[in-house]
């Protein structure tokens, strides 16, 4: 990361000194020890250069502040600076007659710099303000340079995030390609998952976090089909006993792969990768595989990556078959001829349906 162009790109520092004095010959008098040096403002009374600080805030480097002046007095403009806690970003010096010892705590408990006595030693006063503005500044732009360098850390992961991600759908969608199937499957099972534990009661208790990574670990439900030979995997008619089986066992390769693969181990949506490649061919009844899990054995997310492939193969067309009706499709999953899923579960899908069913129709549309 180049610190020189960080710096380079932040804005001026502030350059303006306010001085707050009911005095005109004091105004005068620290205008004339700094205004070689600084832009002056200056103000008759509290009220008055209360309202200018506000206004020009981002251009004020110090405020010089008297404690006698009427209208509002000194203590009075440092407690609305206070308030508002600008103490941290402007620093503050009191000047005046009145440095008794009450004066003096409560400007200090009020965030006051300093505490300079009248009559001001011209070199001295100068030298104080001066060495605690270049510290509030070099404090600020290095502030501003952490900040821009989180920012450029944080678009860095997002990078390295949205890498991950692309490798990940890269992967999923070789396997689908391998399978006949298109790349947009996993896609598709990706955007149910996250409808579904977004818009329905299924996802509460679930972070926002967490529900992304549960969508991209949806992605990988079939990573572990990359072991199964192509002549059971394309094969456009009824499998046997034996290739059954072995096409059974892409749960559990899955599951091996993910466990194999370090960096997956160490990312939070690992824990449902896993889970999800293992156990979303197990049913509600305990007649799925490879586990035979019942009820609610089965965790929510590998319920609804289920119901969602389900969903997804009988609605578009597979190198085995034709594409369903959507009604047809919705009808065999009701009736349980395409496994048995949660009853709450078919309940919340049907009632998002109509919404997911919208990619799809815009799909058709399209083409």
């Amino acid at each position: 990361m180049d610190l020189e162009k960080l710096y380079d790109n932040l804005p001026g520092p502030p350059d303006t000194v306010l001085i707050i004095d009911d005095d005109e010959i004091n105004r005068a008098i620290l205008d004339n020890l700094f205004s070689d040096t600084y832009v002056i403002r200056e103000a008759e009374n509290g009220r008055v250069g209360l309202e200018k600080l506000l206004e020009e805030r981002e251009r004020i480097c110090a405020v010089l502040l008297d404690v006698m002046m009427p209208e509002m007095d000194g203590l009075q403009v440092m407690q609305e600076i206070s308030r508002r806690n600008l103490q941290t970003q402007i620093p503050v010096f009191l000047i005046t007659a009145e440095a008794s010892d009450t004066v003096m705590r409560e400007a200090y408990q009020l965030g006051v710099m300093d505490v300079i006595s009248k009559p001001v030693i011209p070199y001295v006063v100068k030298r104080r303000v001066n060495s605690v503005v270049e510290l509030y500044q070099a404090r600020k732009r290095l502030g501003n340079v952490v900040d821009q360098q989180q920012s450029e850390l944080l678009k860095q992961a997002k990078l390295i995030i949205d890498l991950n991600m692309g490798m990940i759908e890269s992967l999923s969608t070789a396997i689908e390609f391998r399978s006949g199937e298109s790349g947009e499957h996993v896609r598709r099972i990706h955007d149910i998952t996250r409808h579904m534990l977004t818009h329905t009661p299924l996802g509460e208790g679930l972070s926002g976090e967490e529900i992304q990574w549960i969508a991209m670990a949806s992605i990988m439900h079939d990573v572990g089909k990359i072991a199964i030979p192509d002549a059971i995997l394309n094969k456009p008619g009824k499998l046997t006993k034996e290739e059954y089986e072995i096409m059974k066992t892409h749960t559990v390769q899955g599951a091996a792969l993910l466990e194999k693969i370090p960096q997956m181990r160490e990312h939070g949506a690992y824990e449902y990768a896993y889970d999800i490649a293992r156990h979303h061919h197990e049913r509600w009844d305990g007649r799925g595989y490879p586990d035979g899990l019942k009820g609610d054995e089965i965790t929510i997310w590998a319920q609804i990556v289920s119901l969602a492939d389900v969903y997804d193969a009988l609605v578009s067309s597979r190198v085995y078959k034709g594409a369903f009706d959507r009604g047809e499709a919705l009808r065999m999953i009701r009736d349980g001829e395409c496994g048995v899923f949660n009853p709450e579960l078919i309940r919340n899908f049907m009632t998002v349906e109509p919404e997911i069913w919208k990619a799809y129709d815009q799909k058709q549309e399209e083409r």
